[in-house]
């Protein structure tokens, strides 16, 4: 048997309760995998409140989009992976059926990744949502080059970090923005060249003073919503603004007319892209190797508590992410 996180009803994070099923044999081209540990993704927390995108069916959901673990059974006709390898799940369109928030799934081969070497399982469980979303908006989306001041809103959180480590990696220069001036050291260490607080700076006038007057050259909006207009202004006027979040649920205004390329980008726009994927996990691998792609993990609950794990990201004061450790049997 193995334990699976369920819901049958939306809510708070007590709605969220550990049944036990039958483990699943994986079909042809599939592989089965033991997952050793998942993060919580704030698309978990919208899916489990019923308000996400998709539809979910009722009852038994299950949730996930992001785990590692290792391989542990091969349907028949698969190739390319061997029991007992180490993987990243990367790609779970349908996580009502396959969650990560379980000790086993089962998915297509194709829908894993080699886990890079030199990480630890906890590490791992939480570095493939934030750096693959941040490779494909400002890598394959955006095409960021050397050089580019790139603007990071919600720099504090999985995605924003990922981001501001990839643009140094590749030469460019992160700027990160917060709502809080206390979190201005912090993202600092966390590899932002410079820091705007809105809470006591005034955005465009702060951008401007860190890019010479330019403005940025990128900006990744991961919160969306009617701030992003302000964005708007502090980029170059022929630059380009992915949005790539939706913390704040309002609608964002009208791009406009002007000359700023504005581009909507979602995860799922590349991850089921076989060959992009090869170039993420590349791309990974290497900056890992190199030491500088390291996700930071705020805290490690067990699966018995993953509601809690859900509270304490709703409390919005974690710095980096959560992580539920499976403990397969």
């Amino acid at each position: 048997m193995s334990r699976v996180v369920v819901f049958d009803e939306f809510g708070e994070p007590d709605v969220l309760h550990v049944v036990e099923e039958p483990v699943a044999e994986p079909a042809p081209g599939e592989v089965r995998v033991r997952i050793e540990a998942f993060a919580v993704n704030p698309l978990d927390l919208m899916v489990r409140s019923g308000v996400s995108f998709a539809p979910v069916p009722l009852p038994h959901a299950r949730l996930g989009i992001e785990g590692t673990g290792v391989v542990d059974a091969l349907g028949p006709g698969t190739t390319g992976l061997r029991i007992g390898e180490p993987v990243l799940l990367a790609a779970i369109p349908d996580a009502h059926l396959r969650g990560s928030y379980a000790e086993h799934t089962t998915l297509p081969a194709s829908q894993v990744v080699a886990r890079p070497a030199g990480l630890g399982v906890t590490e791992a469980a939480a570095i493939w949502v934030g750096y693959s979303t941040a490779y494909g908006a400002l890598v394959e989306t955006a095409g960021m080059r050397p050089g580019d001041h790139v603007l990071v809103t919600a720099a504090s959180g999985a995605v924003g970090r990922a981001a501001m480590q990839l643009a140094r990696y590749l030469g460019a220069v992160p700027l990160a923005v917060t709502r809080h001036t206390a979190k201005k050291d912090e993202l600092l260490a966390a590899g932002a060249a410079g820091v705007v607080a809105t809470d006591h700076e005034d955005l465009l006038g702060a951008v401007r003073e860190l890019t010479g007057g330019t403005g940025a050259d990128l900006v990744l909006d991961l919160v969306g919503g009617p701030g992003q207009q302000e964005l708007r202004k502090a980029a170059r006027p022929d630059g380009t603004l992915v949005a790539a979040g939706f913390l704040d649920p309002r609608p964002a205004p009208s791009p406009g007319s002007g000359a700023l390329t504005t581009i909507g980008y979602r995860g799922f726009d590349h991850i089921l892209d076989a060959t992009v994927v090869a170039r993420m996990a590349a791309f990974l691998n290497a900056g890992v190797r190199h030491g500088a792609l390291r996700p930071a993990v705020d805290r490690v609950f067990a699966l018995d508590d993953v509601a809690e794990a859900h509270r304490h990201v709703e409390k919005g004061l974690h710095a980096g992410k959560v992580v539920v450790t499976a403990h397969a049997r």
